[in-house]
């Protein structure tokens, strides 16, 4: 990453609001993901559909995704970045990515390698959409089409090694993946009638898919 990116981004962190305490920023994903890697606790409501901060959920995710456009639109201006940002809601979350724009490519090291960039922005993105909402982010980022072009991926590994599941009746552990990965590969064994959970410790946690 240029010296350009790294030196100016912190300038965009400065909107965070540094006086909550460190717990109330606290994104780190839960140990139990058995069956739902990356996933969060969902904001509370008050019996009404509306979580603590007035919204309703819909409105909280729409919340959300405005938070993140304002954001990393602000983080490529300030880094002389090209970029357009498109923001949808995908299930029970926002989904934003940054993509191509006219003006020119969105520079891939913004991914990374092993997509380690994109999940460093991803949760500065959740913070500062924490910090305007007051509410925990499980918001989804994502640059380029990186992660539709893994999830494709993905899905035909985790199908493989589902057929394998079920023609051998033995468990079957697949390589260490992100979160998201591994959220991927869940969803899909959960889809197949099977049951899959995950094992070991970041940076190295993996799925084990089980027999029925």
């Amino acid at each position: 990453m240029s010296d350009n990116l790294t030196q100016d981004a912190p300038a965009v962190a400065e909107d965070i609001d540094t006086t909550q305490p460190l717990e109330a920023l606290e994104t780190t994903e839960p140990a139990d993901d058995a069956t739902a890697d990356g996933a969060q606790d969902e904001p509370e409501d008050d019996g009404t559909g509306r979580t603590a901060s007035g919204l309703s959920r819909r409105q909280l995710l729409e919340r959300e995704g405005e938070v993140a456009a304002d954001f990393l639109e602000t983080l490529l201006d300030i880094c002389d970045l090209d970029g357009d940002i498109d923001v949808d809601i995908d299930g029970d979350r926002a989904a934003v990515s940054v993509v191509d724009s006219e003006d020119g490519r969105v520079p891939r090291r913004l991914v990374g390698q092993g997509a380690q960039v994109l999940e460093a922005l991803q949760e500065l993105t959740r913070l500062a959409v924490q910090s305007a909402t007051g509410e925990r982010s499980r918001l989804m980022l994502d640059v380029a089409g990186h992660r539709a072009e893994r999830r494709e991926t993905l899905v035909a590994l985790a199908k493989e090694a589902i057929d394998e599941v079920r023609s051998t009746g033995e468990r079957k552990p697949l390589s260490p993946m992100t979160a998201f990965e591994r959220k991927v590969v869940h969803d899909e064994v959960l889809a197949a009638g099977l049951v899959s959970e995950s094992e070991g410790a970041e940076p190295r946690r993996f799925v084990v898919i089980l027999p029925a």
